[in-house]
């Protein structure tokens, strides 16, 4: 299943993406596409789409999940990513977090803040929390996945590598974490270490990886943050990046106003955003 969320900016409703293309809303089915609802999945079975109403084509779409607790994220973990960054492949998952107030839209405009001269992009596979987890092992951590999404860390460089202390203060800009546009449940993707991911910038393509590539697949890093934080229903998981970052090229590539972003993961849909000035 296809889960969504349309509407404005704090006023979405729950949807979903019908298999013949309508988006077919949620509402009095289920309060929104958040924590309580993953948690109790009891509202989709016996789910028939077809009887639900059908919503414009044309509205905005919003970040899958609604309320997200933790927006955790996981840094090189892309071998040939740590390469072109000049990074050391590291032993254990790098963790860092990510402000909630940074989620985005999959399509809404990506702000380039004031001063900012190293706005990045990073498409990720993002990993969504259905069942809590503490301590989970690695063998069972995939039961406790409700499941996936797109995920854009979008990252300023310098505030993140130059302005000393953790990288939190480049990644959490507004607008630096777009989710979506579907939240596609676990059954859907069987696999989650051999989807193709991928990111082009004013049609240039940058990115073309896989996460058969990561480091640390989607089990080991949920059982291993499982170990230092409980996971709760709806927390995001971004689970880092392939090659064909901006500070990667030669020279390194930024973004500023006026361009366009076009990302995606095989199965979990597309989003795209105009960059603008903050």
């Amino acid at each position: 299943m296809k889960l969504m969320r349309i509407g404005e900016r704090g006023a979405e409703q729950p949807a979903l993406l019908h298999s013949d293309g309508t988006r077919r809303s949620l509402e009095g089915v289920v309060s929104d596409i958040g924590g309580a609802a993953l948690a109790d999945t009891g509202w989709m079975s016996g789910l028939d789409p077809t009887v639900l109403p059908v919503l414009p084509d044309d509205g905005r779409i919003g970040p899958c999940v609604g309320g997200v607790g933790k927006f955790i994220c996981v840094g090189l973990n892309y071998s040939d990513h740590a390469a072109e960054t000049g990074a050391a492949v590291p032993d254990e998952p790098i963790l860092f977090m990510k402000a909630t107030s940074a989620i985005a839209g999959p399509d809404d405009d990506l702000p380039i803040p004031p001063g900012s001269e190293k706005s990045d992009w990073e498409v990720e596979l993002g990993v969504v929390i259905g069942k809590p987890a503490l301590r989970v092992s690695e063998a069972n951590a995939l039961d406790h996945v409700f499941g996936y999404c797109v995920s854009n860390d979008v990252s300023e460089r310098a505030w993140q590598t130059e302005r000393s202390g953790q990288w939190t203060k480049g990644k959490s800009s507004d607008g630096f974490g777009p989710i979506g546009p579907w939240l596609v449940t676990r059954d859907e993707v069987p696999d989650p270490q051999d989807l193709s991911i991928w990111l082009e910038v004013d049609g240039h393509h940058y990115q073309n990886g896989s996460t058969k590539t990561m480091i640390f697949g989607v089990a080991h890093l949920v059982s291993y943050i499982s170990h230092f934080m409980s996971l709760q229903p709806g927390d995001v998981i971004s689970t880092g990046t392939p090659p064909g970052v901006g500070l990667g090229q030669n020279p390194p590539v930024f973004l500023s106003a006026g361009q366009r972003l076009r990302l995606g993961v095989d199965g979990l849909g597309e989003q795209n955003q105009l960059c603008v000035a903050g």
